[in-house]
């Protein structure tokens, strides 16, 4: 099976799984109520195998729904064979990044957290260079190149027919830490000011002043999708990736991430502070 396969089965699997234990239903009474069989529902909540998209819409009717959600959840299981950009990518790519890419081409908004670096969406090229070059797991330059392509690729999600909604929160420290040099920083402080003129990108940056702030825990990000129940939780730790899916988990998120959102500063004195610390440079 293709990674994109993989990718999108995974997603459409955690959903299905999702909306029949949110309506309480066993596994054999799904079943009963569509006319297949209990493993059959089974097969359809796991990573693998094929799916027949009448049955996840027969499904999504018995498990209530609602219209956007029902045709997001049918759009998977209909696309679930279908390659991604980045399947020429997908052999030497971890899954976590399949899955993450896959997650991302299908949400409709992203909510960053970030108080370490700038976030990749918005990222300018050096910038990037200069992070991969800083990991303490050297790679060889061919494979330093093709992450930063990459990234640079993921890119296009915003300037795509329907572009998703970025809405960026950056720690201070993210725009004062020098990441490859000044220039590379200039540059960078640039391209932030930049997108925070375009009508897809919304960027605010929590001042120092601030404080402890409800999102000490570290940077993260929401992917949402066309319903809040198809919403994602992803989080870069050192060690790997985690996605989180159950809704107490999503819940404190959203609520850090709104806390973090009236904490920060607004739009307009973001890219102000963004301007100073750049002619500081």
């Amino acid at each position: 099976m293709s990674a994109r396969a993989t990718t999108r089965r995974r997603q459409l699997g955690v959903t299905m799984r999702k909306m029949r234990a949110r309506k309480g239903m066993t596994l054999e009474e799904a079943g009963q109520l569509v006319g297949i069989s209990k493993a059959t529902v089974s097969r359809y909540e796991t990573q693998e195998g094929p799916v027949k998209w009448p049955i996840v819409e027969a499904l999504c009717r018995e498990y209530g729904a609602s219209e956007a959600e029902r045709k997001a959840v049918v759009a998977l299981a209909k696309d679930a064979k279908q390659q991604g950009w980045w399947s020429s990518f997908a052999d030497s790519i971890p899954e976590t990044m399949n899955l993450l890419l896959t997650l991302e081409d299908e949400a409709v908004r992203e909510d960053h957290f970030n108080c370490l670096y700038v976030p990749g969406l918005l990222q300018t090229r050096s910038y990037t260079e200069a992070v991969q070059h800083a990991s303490e797991m050297r790679l060889p330059p061919k494979e330093t190149e093709r992450l930063v392509d990459i990234r640079m690729k993921r890119q296009e999600i915003l300037t795509r027919a329907k572009p998703l909604h970025l809405w960026a929160i950056l720690d201070e420290s993210v725009i004062r830490r020098v990441v490859g040099s000044r220039d590379v920083m200039r540059e960078q402080l640039s391209h932030l000011l930049q997108a925070n003129e375009s009508p897809g990108v919304t960027l605010q940056v929590l001042p120092f002043s601030k404080g402890a702030h409800s999102a000490a825990m570290g940077s993260f990000v929401i992917l949402g999708g066309p319903e809040p129940s198809l919403d994602v939780v992803y989080v870069d730790i050192h060690l790997g990736s985690l996605f989180m899916e159950k809704e107490a988990e999503l819940d404190r998120y959203r609520l850090a991430f709104d806390y973090l959102r009236a904490q920060a500063l607004d739009m307009a004195a973001s890219s102000a502070l963004i301007e100073r610390v750049r002619e500081e440079m």
